[in-house]
């Protein structure tokens, strides 16, 4: 699995209202979203019906070369919303160590990346069951994102970053 991405320059958010340091001081790296991401167990997907409802759900995946992978059900509400709008929101589960992504969604259709990721899904979620099958039944996606914001709760003014991606 790989990502084609390279990694743009953090900057800070534009929220003035909220206090953010305008000094590069404190900015998080992408080290520190990326090593969230992989430790993650839960990443919460958030889409939009095609009758334009908000839809979350929490995922397993997996994050391999600055890429969120995952899978879901054929027939799942978030794959008939992805197939009606890739647009997203995804974020971890912690408010104190806030990550978030927007971007879009893309079906994982190259069977080699689709083996890797099944190898590293099963590894990360059933490692004393390395037969387990994540393929039956479902389809697989990726993420790509748009815009990523992170922060620490504790120290949000100094830290809360941004890095901007071009589609």
């Amino acid at each position: 699995m790989t990502n084609s991405k390279t990694i743009p320059a953090a900057e800070r958010p534009g929220m003035a209202n909220y206090g953010i340091s305008q000094a590069p001081d404190g900015m998080l790296t992408w080290a520190w979203v990326d090593e969230r991401m992989a430790k993650s167990r839960n990443y919460w997907i958030c889409t939009v019906s095609p009758a334009g409802k908000p839809h979350a759900a929490p995922v397993w995946g997996v994050w391999y070369a600055g890429t969120l992978y995952f899978g879901s059900d054929l027939k799942s509400r978030k794959t008939r919303n992805f197939k009606a709008n890739p647009a997203v929101t995804m974020h971890l589960e912690s408010g104190d160590e806030t990550v978030i992504f927007e971007g879009t969604i893309a079906e994982l259709t190259d069977t080699t990346l689709l083996a890797l990721f099944a190898e590293a899904y099963n590894r990360k979620y059933f490692p004393n069951n390395p037969e387990t099958d994540v393929v039956t039944g479902n389809t697989f996606f990726y993420l790509q994102p748009e815009k990523v914001l992170a922060w620490l709760e504790n120290d949000y003014p100094r830290t809360a970053t941004r890095w901007r991606f071009v589609p």
